[in-house]
């Protein structure tokens, strides 16, 4: 199959996988769509948002509509590594015997990433980043695709270790789920009171998502656009050159070129979900606020002001 027709036949299972997944989450379509686009890219995602909203249901459902293995690690204050990477036991011959984790999956819902300490995280975050894990001076790939969706609760912080910086650098976006509006509240008591269980079918399988993260990275893209995206991270950085006088009053921080690679990624998955074969600005600034939104440090002043980064990010296009 060429490629053109590739993107034609993504459009159409894509449209085919939003209506697998609507099945069972109502609303929450940006979640939905950055979710999928990140698996698509290859990326990680770290998704907030306040309890039952259907983080968990979300990563499910859409693990069966892809074809892909899932679990979930609930992070404690007492895990550690071993719990998610496994661990080397004697066997009843007297041999050392590899016991593998939770984390050889395809998909990893790490849930309340900030409750465990930095030790644990550290062991999910190398997994991420390397996509394979070290036991004993011994090295084990980790299945592709990997994929790892971390959730984290705004409301409380009392006795959390939040990520660092760097750790959060390695998440591709960061997704807000917010309340359901008062229709789509209906719509979910209505299905899920009642006893009829909803059948769903896979649309992909683990090696056609192998295969289309091949074609999002051969998808071309013009030299203004790859320009424009790495001017926009690029003014996210106070006191450079290119910064914008709202990032020079508000922000400490601004992000690494890890941004400017995911963005330039992203556009490309969001293109060609759109049925474009090259990405255009419109396709960047749509990914930005997802992309960016946890690669910048607001300062004091930014928060005594209530200026969020939403805000900042937008008075950059």
């Amino acid at each position: 199959m060429s490629d053109v027709a590739a993107v034609e036949n993504l459009v159409k299972k894509y449209k085919d996988l939003q209506q697998e997944v609507g099945k069972i989450i109502i609303g929450q379509h940006q979640a939905i769509d950055h979710v999928l686009l990140s698996i698509l890219c290859g990326g990680h995602s770290l998704l907030i948002g306040v309890p039952g909203l259907a983080k968990t249901l979300l990563v499910n459902t859409i693990s069966k509509t892809l074809g892909l293995d899932f679990k979930r690690i609930q992070f404690t204050p007492d895990l550690m590594p071993s719990d998610i990477i496994g661990s080397e036991i004697l066997d009843e011959n007297r041999h050392f015997k590899f016991l593998k984790g939770p984390i050889f999956s395809n998909i990893i819902l790490a849930d309340e990433i900030n409750r465990t300490p930095p030790k644990t995280q550290a062991a999910l975050l190398e997994a991420m980043q390397e996509k394979s894990v070290t036991v004993a001076g011994h090295q084990y790939k980790l299945n592709a695709p990997f994929f790892v969706l971390a959730t984290q609760n705004p409301i409380e912080q009392e006795g959390t270790y939040p990520l660092p910086e760097a750790q959060l650098d390695r998440f591709m976006f960061s997704i807000f789920l917010d309340y359901p509006s008062y229709q789509e509240e209906v719509d979910i008591v209505k299905s899920t009171t009642t006893d009829e269980v909803k059948q769903i079918n896979s649309i992909f399988s683990a090696q056609e998502i192998l295969s289309l993260q091949h074609l999002i990275r051969r998808i071309p893209v013009a030299d203004n656009v790859i320009e424009y995206a790495v001017s926009l991270v690029s003014k996210t950085r106070p006191n450079s050159t290119k910064a914008a006088q709202i990032v020079n009053d508000y922000i400490d921080w601004g992000a690494g070129p890890r941004a400017s690679q995911n963005l330039i990624i992203a556009a490309k998955g969001y293109a060609a979900i759109h049925g474009k074969f090259s990405p255009d600005i419109e396709d960047v600034q749509a990914v930005a606020e997802a992309i960016l939104r946890h690669r910048i440090v607001r300062n004091y002043k930014a928060e005594a002001e209530g200026i969020t980064e939403e805000h900042i990010i937008k008075e950059l296009y």
